[in-house]
């Protein structure tokens, strides 16, 4: 499905991502994400899409979005919006789908393929309209994961669904260890 002369790009739903290599028992190298899809064709940009808590001082996405930045992704974030639900809960809503749409609507006239890292049913019209200008575009998601995490109609759309826990040996390492508290007896 990927051709050296492709002119390729990336988007990546940050929140969703994260989830779905959560719910597969492993970590995203985005070294190794980016080495990987510049392997499979001329990567034009490479896109990751995330909400931020303002006011926080300390965020524990910071520093990979800071990584990021200085590592050859065009990382767009925008405040993520507290509130509390009926039930009194605290909540924060940070979608990034309009942010990632408008992007690669822009792109598509320079593109041969868009590579979705997302399983957002909510990204099929997205998928359907670059299909429409001449754009492969490949969905990476998972269908292991209790539920799966990709909408089926998502994965109907698109020319090409990838499954994440496939590329979990080429972009993948272990989860990160919370530190143990050490028994003082």
């Amino acid at each position: 499905m990927f051709y050296k002369d492709d002119r390729l790009a990336i988007f990546i739903d940050g929140a969703n991502l994260y989830a779905a290599a959560k719910s597969l028992g492993f970590d995203i190298d985005y070294k190794l994400l980016r080495q990987e899809f510049d392997r499979r064709g001329k990567l034009m940009r490479a896109y990751y899409y995330t909400a931020l808590i303002e006011g926080e001082e300390y965020s524990p996405i910071r520093p990979l979005v800071d990584w990021l930045h200085y590592n050859g992704y065009c990382v767009v974030t925008k405040p993520a919006k507290e509130y509390t639900d009926s039930m009194g809960r605290r909540k924060v809503k940070g979608n990034m789908d309009i942010e990632l749409t408008v992007t690669a609507m822009e792109l598509a006239e320079r593109l041969d393929h868009a590579v979705l890292f997302s399983g957002d049913g909510d990204f099929r019209p997205l998928i359907e309209a670059l299909q429409r200008r001449g754009v492969r575009v490949s969905v990476v998601s998972t269908i292991r994961s209790q539920p799966p995490m990709i909408a089926d109609e998502l994965r109907r759309q698109a020319d090409n669904f990838i499954e994440l826990d496939a590329l979990r040996d080429i972009i993948g390492r272990p989860p990160r260890e919370t530190p143990q508290m050490q028994d003082e007896t």
